[in-house]
């Protein structure tokens, strides 16, 4: 679409330098341009297919230039001299038009039409959103001493019946990732009759929402620091790293903590504290939620850096049934340095846990033997009372959330592999709910192959 667009675009803005270049009809080809182009557009935002969004930056673009250009036009008109407009001005003019379209179509060439992977259950879904706010913590990144404000995105059976309750299951992003990475899984769990919180982790997230409606990017200081894991040199030196994992950790185990404490103190209490941040001051619809969430029943599930978090929180709590790590490093396994190495937890894991490795990964770990003693992924399935191992062929980190699929380009920049990323996250979605419909639902036993 973002191609079509430009090419269109920037041809009737190339026909313009060729029409003429008296002022009086120059002027009133550059308003018809205009009209033609926002028309092109206005078809385009009209047609059947999801994130729409992306024509909004060139949509507004070339409202506003053909206010200007009618303007222009009217005043214009009025003039009685009749002399040429300059064809260098025209060609330059031309030039920075078409640009300015580009810029303002780099979302359409970014991000797809993608709107969601079919569902296997039969619960129409809803969503709601709050933020609760941690009085305990002060926000590390704020410099106002504020509390820590964390966001949470509820995906839940929009047709359940009055008193029915489901399994509750909790999602971790990862590093620069943001609530929605993963979307189509928590539509197919909720489909199925799961309550799924996704929840932000602030300056961790690509951006996010605070309870001012400002909004907040990553932090920078962490994105370049969480990018030095790419950096083998780094990556090799566990006594400068382990104390910002353990920081990094800390603060998405604290996160999580405190969306699973909030969530059970409503439920019991059957009311929101003033922890409860309401941006659409929607009492009911959250009290609901909360009201059909099994607390009894509760799994944690992440993607990378998500995952670890999901992990770690899973062995230090006793009311959580199941996890499952989506293609992260479990770093709250890494519990010291000592002679230049990390102390690996060694440590029973007593919950059941199904990871999801990506192909090359999986590959080096079977090439590598050694490496079974160091890394505590592999030390921590050697230790679990049930533990699950999977990879999918041909897999890259990013195939095991949905932004190949919402943006190809951003998933091959950031890690996607050769196989067609829609048949990844239905294997994955497909296996994430049979482990939970068998360790939360107790629905029939779960098995599942290494390698798909």
């Amino acid at each position: 679409m973002g191609l079509v667009l430009f090419v269109l675009l920037s041809s009737l803005e190339i026909i313009l330098v060729v029409k003429g270049h008296n002022r009086e009809k120059w002027l009133r080809n550059r308003l018809l341009v205009y009209v033609v182009e926002l028309a092109i557009v206005l078809i385009a935002f009209m047609l059947p297919y999801g994130q729409k969004w992306r024509l909004v930056p060139v949509l507004g673009f070339l409202m506003v230039l053909g206010i200007v250009a009618l303007l222009k036009w009217l005043i214009g008109s009025r003039r009685k001299d009749n002399i040429e407009k300059k064809m260098g001005s025209i060609i330059v003019g031309c030039v920075f038009s078409v640009l300015f379209i580009g810029l303002f179509l780099v979302p359409a060439f970014l991000f797809t039409g993608y709107n969601g992977l079919p569902v296997s259950g039969q619960h129409l879904i809803a969503q709601a959103s709050v933020i609760v706010i941690d009085s305990s913590r002060v926000d590390p990144f704020e410099q106002d001493g504020s509390f820590r404000e964390v966001p949470m995105h509820f995906y839940y059976p929009a047709t359940a019946t009055m008193g029915e309750q489901f399994p509750l299951v909790v999602f971790s992003h990862g590093a620069f990732g943001y609530y929605q990475s993963n979307t189509s899984t928590y539509m197919e769990l909720a489909s199925n009759g799961y309550v799924v919180v996704a929840l932000d982790h602030p300056h961790h997230a690509f951006f996010t929402e605070d309870t001012e409606g400002k909004m907040i990017l990553v932090d920078q200081g962490f994105f370049q620091a969480a990018s030095t894991l790419n950096n083998n040199d780094s990556a090799d030196d566990p006594e400068a790293l382990y104390p910002i994992f353990r920081e990094w950790m800390d603060l998405r185990t604290a996160d999580m903590n405190c969306v699973l404490d909030a969530l059970k103190d409503a439920a019991e209490s059957n009311e929101l504290s003033d922890a409860w941040f309401l941006p659409e001051n929607n009492v009911e619809t959250i009290l609901s939620i909360v009201e059909m969430s099994d607390m009894t029943k509760i799994g944690l599930m992440g993607h990378s850096m998500g995952g670890a978090t999901s992990v770690q929180v899973g062995r230090e709590r006793d009311d959580i049934l199941a996890v499952i790590d989506l293609d992260g490093t479990m770093l709250g396994e890494e519990i010291g340095v000592e002679n230049g190495k990390y102390v690996i937890n060694q440590e029973p894991y007593e919950i059941p846990i199904l990871e999801f490795a990506n192909w090359e990964q999986y590959n080096e770990r079977k090439e590598h033997p050694s490496l079974s003693d160091d890394y505590p992924n592999e030390v921590l399935l050697s230790h679990a009372r049930k533990g699950f191992y999977v990879t999918i062929r041909d897999t890259l980190h990013m195939d095991y959330t949905d932004l190949p699929l919402l943006s190809p380009i951003l998933g091959n920049m950031l890690g996607s592999g050769e196989r067609d990323t829609a048949k990844t996250m239905t294997i994955v979605n497909g296996l994430v709910r049979d482990f939970f419909n068998t360790y939360l639902k107790g629905e029939g036993a779960f098995s599942v192959q290494e390698i798909y």
